[in-house]
This record gives structure tokens, sequence and C-alpha cells, in this order.
């Protein structure tokens, strides 16, 4: 579908956004689960191959989804990662447009796709100016942002950036540079955070297990429901009263499954959810009160629970990365076109396991259409994005780059 692309690499123009266009409609036509993305990374491969960008397919150390592309320029010098997410949601799609899902259930509600058509563009842009670059370009394309699975490995739960990053992506990595569409804002504009930008948003599955049995004998059984709404109810009068209420901490619940019948007392209970706060000391507590309340109510209800989580990372941005993110903006943008954002976003994001290893920072870029007053949010099943994102998101990963190994390469000469 793709073949057609224009060869004019390296110009920021409405050739190569027609081409970027392309691109983000063929992945949200075909859009792919966490760490299930074959088909979207044999396209992306496809073309950094085509582009002659060094190629490493088959990266993670636990699911080996993931994609680098690395360009080394004329000159060595410092190395900058620039990540995209690529992985969709189990949403069922409500738009009518000609480029809709046409997976049952699955589609791009958070903009992964565009993420993507946006590095890739910025590869291509890059690509073709290597003989002017003192320094190296990671391109990392990361399966499973959305959500994680057990290690094949060590039963762990792992995410696509902390799979990638335990396969050693950022070694040599000097700074880390990613951005998100955020429909909140209008195309034309970028917001970013000075310190914290998202919460560490952590998660967790909780199995009670009983004894089932009849409702005429009750006595001769073990209810997991009640387990369950007993558990619901305290750990929710533990985040009222036993949370600082100055502090932001929000917990809320996804799913419940239990039962198969309504006469029969349920012999086991799943109740999943997720909690989300920027201090790590909260997400301590909050970790142990719903381990230690779990098996506590399961007891003595004369049942079990097994505790699942997955703890978060809080995403902090590294002022100086900010700054540099900042001046590279305002060249793409315009000087009222970069807004700095003061209050944090409680959603999370595993871009924060990249920062938490190396300056990084992490912008929100406008996706609403200026004739739009509101937009629907993200993994809503009517998202969308006006697409003229597209060609902006590139540009500031390029300027970004550009002025980031400039930058690092001048207060290296100055020591």
């Amino acid at each position: 579908m793709l073949d057609h692309l224009s060869s004019s690499a390296g110009l920021l123009n409405d050739t190569l956004e027609s081409d970027l266009s392309r691109i983000r409609r063929h992945l949200h036509s075909y859009p792919e689960l966490l760490f299930d993305v074959d088909q979207t990374m044999k396209l992306i491969a496809g073309l950094l191959r085509k582009w002659d960008i060094e190629l490493h397919e088959q990266v993670g150390r636990h699911f080996h989804k993931g994609v680098i592309g690395i360009l080394r320029g004329a000159q060595p010098g410092p190395v900058i990662l620039l990540r995209a997410d690529v992985d969709a949601l189990p949403i069922a799609e409500q738009n009518t447009a000609a480029y809709a899902s046409v997976h049952e259930g699955v589609m791009h509600a958070c903009g992964h796709d565009a993420h993507t058509a946006m590095l890739l563009g910025a590869a291509r842009v890059l690509s073709a100016e290597r003989e002017q670059l003192h320094g190296t370009i990671v391109f990392a394309f990361q399966p499973a942002e959305e959500g994680a699975q057990p290690s094949p490995l060590d039963g762990r739960l792992i995410s696509g950036g902390r799979d990638l990053i335990e396969d050693g992506i950022l070694e040599h990595v000097d700074q880390v540079f990613a951005l998100h569409v955020w429909p909140q804002l209008e195309t034309g504009q970028i917001g970013i955070h000075p310190g914290t930008a998202m919460a560490a948003s952590s998660h967790f599955t909780i199995t009670f297990s009983g004894t089932p049995g009849h409702h005429s004998t009750p006595h001769l059984a073990s209810d997991s429901i009640i387990m369950a709404a007993r558990f619901i109810n305290d750990i929710k009068l533990f985040m009222a009263t036993l949370i600082d209420p100055l502090e932001s901490a929000v917990l809320s619940f996804g799913t419940l499954h239990a039962g198969t019948v309504k006469n029969a007392i349920a012999g086991k209970s799943e109740l999943t959810g997720t909690f989300r706060t920027f201090d790590p000391q909260t997400v301590e507590r909050i970790t142990a009160a719903i381990e230690g309340y779990a098996k506590q109510i399961a007891t003595q209800q004369g049942g079990t629970a097994e505790v699942v989580q997955r703890t978060g990372t809080v995403l902090r941005n590294d002022p100086d990365i900010v700054r540099q993110v900042e001046a590279a903006a305002q060249q793409v943008f315009g000087a009222d076109g970069v807004q700095i954002l003061e209050q944090p976003v409680l959603a999370g994001e595993d871009f924060a396991l990249y920062t938490e290893q190396r300056p990084g920072a992490f912008a929100f870029i406008g996706c609403r259409a200026p004739d739009q007053t509101e937009a629907y949010p993200l993994h809503h099943p009517r998202f969308d994005i006006d697409e003229h994102v597209l060609l902006l998101g590139t540009r500031l990963h390029v300027q970004f780059a550009r002025n980031a190994l400039s930058s690092i390469s001048h207060k290296r000469e100055d020591v």
C-alpha cells in the first residue's frame, strides 16, 4: 500500500505531509495490540531500510518485538534517542472514515499511529542530512506502551519501554525525547512541563478465591464476590482517609468478573484497576495497602487472594532538556505556539522509564483542528486527529535532534 511514497527525502514540504498522512492512515486501519505488533514493525523496518538507516529488529530482552533505527552522522559525537510508541487499544472504533480500523474491537485511540508516522518522517528527513550530522540519532519504535504482559523469562509484568531498556537501548545515549498528541491543545501549539509531567500509573489485578456453593447454604461456602465488594469499599476508605488530601492520588477500578449463574455463590472473582500519584512514597504506601487489604479480607472470609501489581514511575522532565525543547518548538511553532504547563497530568506513560535513566523530556503536541472548540479525548472510540499535526511533529523531532547534537557537542568542546 505504501510503495508509492515519494522519494524526495529530506524535504519538509507538502509532499512529505501527504506521505505522512498515508503512513498514519495505513497504521490506523491495521492497529495491533501490546506486543502483537508484527505487521506494524514490518512496515517500520521496511521504511527504515529504504532510507538506508541501520536497522535492528526483534529488540527487547523479553518479547523481542521492538525496532531500532540508528543514524550515524558523518562525524562522531553525542547520541540522542527519539521514541515512538506503536501499539493500539482494545477499543471498538466508532469513526466512519475510510481509514477506520478493520480489526474489530481494536483501534488507535491514543494517537500512536500519529507518533509512529512523525518519527518515521523525522528518520526520513534526517537520513538525508547525515553528512551534516555530528553524532548519532537512535529512532526507537516501541511496542506495549498501553500495558504490560508477564515475561516469558521471569514472570514479571513487562511493558515495551522496560523490555527495550533491559535490552540495553539506552547504553551510550546522552538524551531522550518523545511527544504525545494532545486534543486539549489545538494544532499549532505545543505544551511542556518544566518538571513533573505525568503520574506514576500503577496497575493491579486481584483474584479472590473462595468456596462455591448454593444460595440456600451460604454457611458452607466462601463468597468471592463479598471479598471483592469489601475490598472495593475498604481500599476506597483507605484512599479517602489515610492518604494526605493535599497529595494528588486517585484509585479506580476497571473490571470485576465473578460467577456464572444467579443462584450460586461464586468461588472466584477477579478485580482490576489502577492508581495514580506523583509521590514515590505514596506509591509504596498504596501498593502495600492493596496487598495487605486483599489478603486480610480474603482470610477473614475463608478464602485466599492473589495480587499482581505493576508499579508505575513518575515522568519528570529534565530542566535543561525542557529548555532545548522550548527552543526547538519556538523555531517550529513560533513563540506564541509554545505553552509551559504548570499542572502535571495524572495519566501515566512508560517513557518515564527512559527519563528515569537519562536526561530527557516529554512534550504534548496539539492535534485539535483550530475550527473545533472541543475534540474527543484520548481512549475515546471516536478519537481522531487533525493530520496537519503530522508534519509539525516531524519538524519538531528534526529540529530537536539538530539542536541537541549541536548543543552537546559544543559543551564537550568547551570542557
